[in-house]
C-alpha cells in the first residue's frame, strides 16, 4: 500500500478476548500505515478486555452495554434482551455521529449491534473471521456484510462462497520477524543458550488446565535440564511465581503476560499454546513446532477445529484438555529431545502461515468504501 490512499473513516467493533483483540489492533496500523490521516473508532463491549488494551495502543474506544448470556440459569440472562436492544440504539447513534465509510467486525458481542446497525444504514461492511469454524454471530452477520475475510479454506461451508477472502489472521507485527533474535531472546529471559527452551502460553487470560498441568510437572522439566518461559495469566500467576521459586536457578521462569513475545517465541524450541485462531495464527508465522490444548470452553468448541486443521497436516501436536494432566508435559518432553519430529513440524507449520494478513484487509476495506 501506498501514501497516496484517502483518508477513511473505518469503524471496528469487537473484542472479548486478546484472540479477537490483537488482529482489530494491526487491522488499525495497516490502516494507519495506508494513511496517517485515516479516522479509526473502535466499539467494544463495557466491561470487557477491548477498553482497556484498545486504548493502551493508542486508539479511541466507545462501549456498548451488551452481554452474553450465561450458561448457568442468572438474573443476568433476563438483562440480555434489554442489553441488546440498547446497544443496537447506541451503535445507531455512533454510526451516525461518526459516519464511517466502512464498518468492520472482528467478533465478540459488540459486533453483533455495530454490523446490524451499519447494514440498516447502508454502510459498508467487512467481517473478519479468525477461526476454522464460524461462530453464529459472523454466520447471521455475513447475510448484510459485503465482504468476509477469512483464515481458513473451506468456509463456503458457513458463508457464502462469493463474498469469501482468504486473507489469514493479521497478528502482532514483531511476531513475523525472528531472525536473528535469539541470542537477543536469551539474555533478555536470563536464559542458557546450552538448554532448550519450552514456551507455555495460556491465552490472554490465562488455561487453568495448562497451567495446573505445568505445575505439577516443574520438578520432572527441570530434572531434563529443560527451561520454561510460562506465561499464565493474571488468576493464575502469584501461584505460578511459588511454584517455580525453587526451580529459579533452573531456568524456569513465570509471568502473568509477557510483553515481548516475539523475544519468547526466538527463544523458544517447542510451544504449548490453546488453539484460539490468532495463538495458532501466530504459531505458523512463528513456525514453531507446538503441542496445542484446545479449550473446552469456547463456542462451539472452535479451538478443538482449529488446532485439527493443523494435526491434519502434521504441524502440530494436539492433547486435549481433558488429557492434559497427565501428558501434557510427558508429550512435551518427548518432543524437546527429538530434533527430527520438531523439524517436520515447523517446515509443515510454516507452509500454513499467511503473511501480511492486516494489509490485505485493509486493501479490502479501502475496496469497499464509497468516496
Amino acid at each position: 500500500m501506498n501514501s497516496l490512499k484517502p483518508e477513511l473513516r473505518i469503524i471496528i467493533s469487537g473484542g472479548g478476548t486478546g484472540g479477537h483483540i490483537f488482529p482489530a489492533i494491526a487491522i488499525a496500523h495497516a490502516l494507519k500505515k495506508a494513511n496517517a490521516q485515516n479516522e479509526i473508532l473502535f466499539v467494544g463491549a463495557l466491561g470487557r478486555m477491548e477498553m482497556e488494551k484498545v486504548p493502551a495502543a493508542g486508539y479511541r474506544i466507545v462501549g456498548l452495554p451488551i452481554s452474553g448470556l450465561q450458561r448457568k440459569l442468572t438474573l443476568s440472562n433476563l438483562l440480555v434482551p434489554f442489553k441488546a436492544l440498547s446497544s443496537l440504539f447506541k451503535a445507531r447513534t455512533i454510526l451516525k455521529n461518526f459516519k464511517p465509510h466502512v464498518a468492520v467486525g472482528v467478533g465478540g458481542y459488540a459486533s453483533g449491534p455495530l454490523l446490524f446497525a451499519a447494514s440498516q444504514m447502508h454502510i459498508p461492511s467487512l467481517i473478519q473471521e479468525q477461526n476454522s469454524y464460524a461462530g453464529m454471530t459472523n454466520k447471521v452477520l455475513s447475510k448484510r456484510a459485503q465482504k468476509i475475510c477469512v483464515a481458513y479454506e473451506g468456509m463456503e461451508k458457513y458463508f457464502p462462497a462469493a463474498k469469501l477472502i482468504l486473507t489469514g489472521n493479521p497478528v502482532r507485527q514483531d511476531i513475523t520477524d525472528l531472525e536473528g533474535k535469539k541470542a537477543e531472546a536469551l539474555q533478555h529471559f536470563g536464559l542458557d543458550a546450552s538448554k532448550k527452551t519450552l514456551l507455555v502460553i495460556g491465552g490472554s487470560l490465562g488455561a487453568r488446565t495448562v497451567n495446573e498441568s505445568m505445575e505439577a510437572g516443574l520438578k520432572e522439566i527441570a530434572d531434563g535440564e529443560v527451561q520454561v518461559l510460562w506465561q499464565t495469566g493474571k488468576y493464575y500467576y502469584s501461584r505460578a511465581v511459588t511454584a517455580v521459586e525453587p526451580y529459579q536457578n533452573k531456568g524456569l521462569r513465570a509471568f502473568e503476560f509477557i510483553q515481548r513475545m516475539d523475544l519468547a517465541y526466538a527463544a523458544a524450541d517447542v510451544v504449548v499454546s490453546r488453539a484460539g485462531a490468532s495463538s495458532v495464527s501466530e504459531l505458523c508465522l512463528a513456525a514453531k513446532p507446538s503441542i496445542l490444548v484446545p479449550s473446552p470452553n469456547v463456542a462451539e468448541d472452535h479451538q478443538s477445529k482449529n488446532a485439527t486443521a493443523l494435526v491434519d497436516r502434521n504441524a502440530a501436536l494436539l492433547v486435549k484438555d481433558s488429557d492434559a494432566k497427565e501428558w501434557l508435559v510427558k508429550v512435551a518432553m518427548e518432543l524437546i529431545k527429538d530434533n527430527a519430529r520438531q523439524a517436520t513440524l515447523q517446515l509443515n507449520i510454516a507452509k500454513l502461515a499467511l503473511p501480511g494478513s492486516a494489509d490485505r484487509i485493509a486493501e479490502e476495506i479501502y475496496s469497499l468504501a464509497k468516496i
